[in-house]
């Protein structure tokens, strides 16, 4: 048998893949129903906010991508405890930070760094760290295979 498959899953493991799945989803859904031009999506948004991602170079929305479906694939391969998630999830890690980077350098509107704003992207950071280090950790425990 492999460490894996001997491996004790902690009684943490499958509510924080959970979370991270549930988590992952609203980013995924969110970056499905901006991108789309969701109407009834975007009525919530700032007015500036949305005139400023139609301005998005597409190699900034390529990094977004990367960073929302990397999370996502990173939370379906933790689920299905395989080693993959943490290498999905260092992609992701890498597309919020080229994709944050580039839009807080273009300037962006003033609702996008508002405090409230701020916070958010602060957020999905610190989120994606955690989730990327408890993916790392059950690797190393043998936990994913």
């Amino acid at each position: 048998m492999n460490q894996a498959s001997q491996a004790r899953v902690p009684g943490h493991f499958w509510p924080v893949a959970v979370l991270s799945l549930l988590w992952n989803a609203f980013g995924g859904y969110d970056y499905t129903m901006t991108n789309l031009r969701n109407p009834g999506y975007l009525k919530m948004m700032p007015a500036d906010a949305i005139a400023y991602m139609d301005t998005m170079p597409a190699w900034i929305t390529a990094a977004w991508a990367f960073g929302v479906w990397g999370s996502l694939a990173g939370s379906v391969l933790l689920l299905l405890r395989s080693r993959h998630a943490v290498t999905a999830f260092m992609v992701s890690l890498a597309g919020a930070v080229v994709s944050f980077g580039s839009q807080y350098a273009r300037n962006p509107p003033p609702s996008m760094t508002s405090p409230g704003g701020v916070a958010m992207a602060a957020a999905i950071f610190a989120a994606i760290i955690f989730f990327w280090w408890y993916a790392k950790r059950a690797a190393a425990q043998g936990i994913l295979k």
